[in-house]
């Protein structure tokens, strides 16, 4: 069996407004392992967000453990989580965050500008991000130029391109219709089956379906982690 590639050991995130104390985070226990294919499903106001900054590095737990790759994050100093944020992870959002005066492909490209990548082997692995997506043929477009399934396609390639050891998606879908939606997921199904890590983060459970493991959280607590049939299964 694969190693964990996530370990959250008994993670707290409390935060003080005003007199009163939220515990946002309430003893979260699992792990992730290299090629899980998982959702975290929750209300809004669930603790699901928390997790996921915490997961990508953006914030710290109050208390307990988080494992990257077999790093304590806690342990790391500020250029190794830049670093992690940069290569060990891809992120895809709701919003596309997309740069609208560059095209497809400079706005893949940036991750390896920041990260010293030579401008050769940028431009190879680019195309083959946006190859992988199903947007060669846009490549030199802007994003007002394309559909908004185009630009979380995109978005994801960006994601891609550093080759990351996870794939972390918050809310995937939430600025498409349904149909485009669900041609994401399937996009993120095929992605796991070339061996990606992913884990989306989602108030949506119809989403779920496309995970082969659902971890639904409620108000900061681990409700239930269960393994559905296999996405293949249901189509």
């Amino acid at each position: 069996m694969p190693d964990p590639l996530i370990r959250i050991q008994d993670v707290w995130r409390t935060y003080q407004l005003g007199a009163q104390v939220v515990h946002a985070l309430q003893g979260v226990s699992f792990e992730v392992r290299r090629n899980e294919s998982v959702a975290i499903v929750g209300p809004s106001g669930s603790g699901k967000s928390t997790l996921m900054n915490l997961i990508g590095c953006l914030d710290t737990p109050t208390k307990g453990r988080y494992y990257l790759n077999d790093r304590l994050v806690s342990d790391m100093e500020d250029d190794e989580l830049a670093r992690a944020r940069n290569q060990e992870i891809g992120f895809v959002f709701q919003v596309f965050n997309l740069l609208s005066r560059l095209t497809a492909l400079r706005n893949v490209e940036l991750p390896l500008v920041y990260a010293g990548i030579p401008r050769e082997e940028r431009l190879q692995r680019t195309t083959e991000a946006l190859k992988l997506v199903g947007l060669a043929d846009r490549m030199n477009h802007r994003p007002n130029e394309l559909s908004g399934g185009q630009c979380q396609r995109v978005a994801l390639a960006r994601a891609l391109v550093t080759r990351p050891s996870l794939l972390l998606a918050d809310e995937p879908t939430g600025n498409l219709d349904t149909a485009t939606g669900n041609e994401i997921m399937r996009l993120f199904e095929e992605l796991h089956d070339m061996g990606n890590t992913i884990l989306v983060v989602t108030h949506n459970p119809d989403l779920t379906k496309h995970s082969q493991r659902v971890i639904t959280i409620c108000d900061g607590r681990i409700e239930s982690d269960s393994r559905p049939e296999s996405p293949n299964e249901t189509d």
